[in-house]
Order: C-alpha cells, then sequence, then structure tokens
C-alpha cells in the first residue's frame, strides 16, 4: 500500500504544503525539489495508482519505495489525500462557494500480489514450496473526494483464504489554521484499523514488512496494537501538526465486527464500550538529517465470548523512532518500535484459558532501509517478543505452540527489492529464527526446532 535520492528535502517545503496544491503550485514544488538535489518521484501513499494520477507526481514522489513514505508522501497523507493537479468538475453556488468538487477520472486502482514460499522444514503433511497467484488481489478506492475530504479503502481477494474482504480504509477530513504565529494543520480520521491512520512506517499498520508469507509459520505472541483489531473495528481520531513539529491524534475504537450486523452471543473479543487510542510525535529535520521520536497506545476491554461476564483488559504503550539521512545520491532509513503490553485476563483465566489472569508481552521491532537508487532497496531487521510464561495461554501444539508457555521469540529478517518500474517491484526475503514460541530446539513438544520455520519469500508486486 516507494526510492528517493534523498532522504529528505527541506523540511519546510514538504511541511508548507496546502491541501489544495493547483498544477502550478506541484510544478514549483518539483523545481524546488530538484534545486535542494532531489526529484519528483514516489513510494507508501502514491503507490495507489489513484494518488499518482491525481497529484500528477510519479510513485517516488511520496514513497522511497512503498510503503515507506518520503517527507512529501506524509505531507499528503496529513492534509486527507486531496493534493491535486487536475482540473476537477466544480459547481459553484454564490452564498456558500463551491458545493461540488469532482475529479474527472475514477479514483480506482489494482494491486496483483504473487509469490513463491519455501520454509527450511516442510509442515509435517504440507507440500513446501508453495506458490500462489494471486496472493493478494486488491482492488483501490483513493483520491480527493471534496476540498477537504479523501480517502484511502481497499477491498483484497485473498488467495490463502479464498474469499473477498475488506482491507484498510481511511476517511479524512483536513484543514489547515493559524494558533498565534503557529501554524496547524488538522483533521479527523474514520478508520477500521488502529495506527492505519499514522504518519510513519513505525506503528503495525504500515510497518516492515511491507509483505509476507501466507505459507509462513508465525510464531504465537502479538499484541493487540499490532494487528489485533485490524477490520473489526470502526473507530474516529482527531490529529493535529503544530508548527511543523508536534503531532497528536486522539480517538476512540467500538467493534464492528464483519459478517454481522452487530456483535451477539456467538462474537468473540467484542469491546466494551469504546477502546481508547492515542499518538504523539515530535519531528525536525537539519541538514541531510530528518528524526521522529514518538509514542503510540490503545486500551480495550473486551469479551473473550459473547457480550456478558469477566473481561480481558489490555493495555499497550509503545516507543518508536524513524531517522532517515541522505546518503549519497540515496537514502537511508531506520525504523524501531517497542512496545509493552499490560494484560489482565480475567475472561479467559475464569474460562480456564489461562494460567494466571495477568499475562504481560513486549515485543521489539527494528530494521534500516538502503535506497541507493530510486530502483532498488535493502532492508534488514531485528524482531523480538518476550512475556510471560503460561503454558494454557501459549499451550503445546505441534508446530505452531509451545511446550513450555514461554513467548520468546526472537529473529532477523532480510529484504532485496528490485523495482524495475516504479509500480513493479521483485523481492526476495528471508526471515531466520533464533528463538521460537520459547526454545531454539523441541520448542514444540513435537521435535520441531526454530530454525525449521525460517521462510524464503519471492514476490512480484504488480500496482496499477
Amino acid at each position: 500500500m516507494r526510492s528517493p535520492p534523498v532522504v529528505v528535502f527541506a523540511l519546510a517545503a514538504s511541511l508548507a504544503l496546502a491541501p489544495r496544491l493547483a498544477a502550478d503550485d506541484l510544478a514549483a514544488l518539483a523545481r524546488r525539489y530538484a534545486a535542494s538535489g532531489g526529484a519528483i518521484h514516489a513510494a507508501g501513499t502514491a503507490r495507489v495508482p489513484p494518488f499518482s494520477r491525481q497529484t500528477g507526481l510519479a510513485c517516488s514522489a511520496c514513497h522511497y519505495q512503498f510503503l515507506s513514505l518520503t517527507p512529501l508522501g506524509r505531507e499528503f497523507k496529513l492534509n486527507g489525500y486531496t493534493l491535486s493537479a487536475l482540473q476537477v468538475i466544480r459547481e459553484k453556488d454564490s452564498a456558500n462557494g463551491n458545493t461540488l468538487r469532482l475529479s474527472p477520472i475514477p479514483l480506482v486502482g489494482a494491486m496483483l500480489q504473487a509469490s513463491f514460499t519455501q520454509l527450511r522444514t516442510a509442515i509435517p503433511g504440507t507440500q513446501n514450496g508453495s506458490v500462489a497467484m494471486p496472493q493478494q488481489l486488491s482492488l483501490f478506492l483513493a483520491g480527493q473526494l471534496t476540498s477537504k475530504v479523501g480517502l484511502f479503502s481497499q477491498v483484497t481477494y485473498s488467495g490463502a483464504d479464498g474469499a473477498i474482504g475488506i482491507d484498510n480504509v481511511d476517511l479524512r477530513y483536513a484543514d489547515q489554521a493559524d494558533i498565534g504565529k503557529t501554524d496547524l494543520a488538522w483533521g479527523v480520521s474514520l478508520n477500521n484499523n488502529p495506527t492505519v491512520s499514522d504518519l510513519w512506517n513505525t506503528t503495525p499498520a504500515w510497518g516492515f514488512p511491507y509483505a509476507a508469507p501466507d505459507a509462513g509459520v508465525g510464531p504465537l505472541a502479538a499484541t493487540l496494537v499490532d494487528g489485533g483489531l485490524a477490520q473489526s473495528v470502526l473507530g474516529l481520531t482527531a490529529y493535529a501538526l503544530a508548527g511543523n513539529t508536534v503531532y497528536g491524534e486522539f480517538g476512540v475504537y467500538r467493534s464492528a465486527e464483519q459478517g454481522k450486523a452487530q456483535p451477539d452471543s456467538t462474537s468473540s473479543g467484542t469491546i466494551r464500550g469504546v477502546a481508547p487510542y492515542w499518538r504523539l510525535g515530535l519531528q525536525h529535520s537539519w541538514g541531510r538529517t530528518y528524526a521522529m521520536l514518538g509514542t503510540f497506545g490503545l486500551r480495550a476491554v473486551q469479551y473473550p465470548a459473547g457480550l456478558a461476564g469477566a473481561t480481558d483488559k489490555r493495555t499497550d504503550v509503545g516507543v518508536d523512532l524513524q531517522v532517515e539521512q541522505k546518503a549519497g545520491t540515496g537514502a537511508v532509513v531506520l525504523r524501531a518500535a517497542y512496545v509493552h503490553e499490560s494484560g489482565r485476563l480475567d475472561g479467559t483465566f475464569a474460562a480456564d484459558g489461562s494460567d494466571t489472569p495477568t499475562v504481560d508481552l513486549n515485543t521489539v521491532k527494528a530494521n534500516l532501509s538502503w535506497y541507493p537508487r530510486q530502483w532498488i532497496g535493502l532492508t534488514g531487521g531485528y524482531f523480538q517478543a518476550t512475556g510471560t510464561r503460561d503454558a494454557t495461554f501459549y499451550g503445546a501444539e505441534a508446530v505452531t505452540g509451545s511446550a513450555s508457555g514461554d513467548p520468546k521469540t526472537r529473529g532477523f529478517i532480510g529484504e532485496l527489492d528490485l523495482n524495475p518500474w516504479q509500480n513493479t517491484r521483485l523481492g526476495i526475503q528471508y526471515t531466520a529464527y533464533d528463538r521460537f514460541n520459547g526454545g531454539s530446539t523441541n520448542y514444540d513438544g513435537a521435535g520441531r526446532s526454530a530454525s525449521a520455520n525460517d521462510t524464503l519469500y519471492l514476490l512480484a508486486w504488480f500496482v496499477f
């Protein structure tokens, strides 16, 4: 959902963009960017073809490589996906100004992924070396709806599930104001996945790796904010960037289960009331360097089953860092995030789903990307999860379970991406596990080692 020769053009130029730039403004921006040693070419937001058609910019203006956003990509998202170089269809009213503002082209695009996945050791009873075509096939509806309202939405067919489902959605209203001498860019987002509204590639929704195999073996433990509520909630968040430096976002999420008009006695994980979400960040640029230091979090009270009885309470608090540095004709980008989840699982414990009502979890993800040219990217990453031992909550099961009840998982991931065209990616990714679900050898009690889940993943990714 991508690789300029400069990590950062002057942040002042990036953050001074208004949400309704005309074609002349875009040309001026391109001249300023080129003069600073860069070139308008993109990867995060404009990887979606409707955004590129709307702005008249190549994918690499908004992305180092998709999905990693450049400063312009973050600004485009901040301002509600409304930046446009198109001559829109207008209707004016003398009293109310513009009453109609429509794009002359459909806000439609598509994405296709095909892949090959090879585990170091096959899962018993399955064929190794699996191929998928498509692994994912997505339709995007995305772009400017009015002068201040924009949309990113995705519907995806998953080959592994053999089904079509709603994917990430982010509908935004954005505007700008002056508070004294301070510039304020602000807006609201209606979305279906905590962190999908975020501007940086450190939080879960848009974090590395940007594509992963369906045929791999994943560890047991993950924090709630890391996809635990994705596409099963609806949230409204309000955000603002003050003085081009301080970013804040706050909102609430409520369960919105797909396939049902409303949660009922057969539902699981339903939120009691609403789940608050918060995001704070400080950003600054100097010379050839940009940095952001932030925090984000989520608190949810959920019914493990049905809509009554004891509940589970989870509080996730994360800190994250993103640094972008010009390196010759390319860029180096560092991203890191730590999340602590404090869990009080009274509902799960009452249902004999855990040995103790208190289950905590800590996760670390860090990666470093080098983009020497817009057509090539190299990323290396580290990940780790540690937490409370619980033989019931993290139960023993062949391949996917933990014989010790320990969620500890640790490993490395490397990826090489080639982009012969900006809307085409050929990638090779390798994931190596040092620990998996608590052990290096016989972690599942059935004789499987952590390294047996090492995964080679080849990907062809097209957006059009």
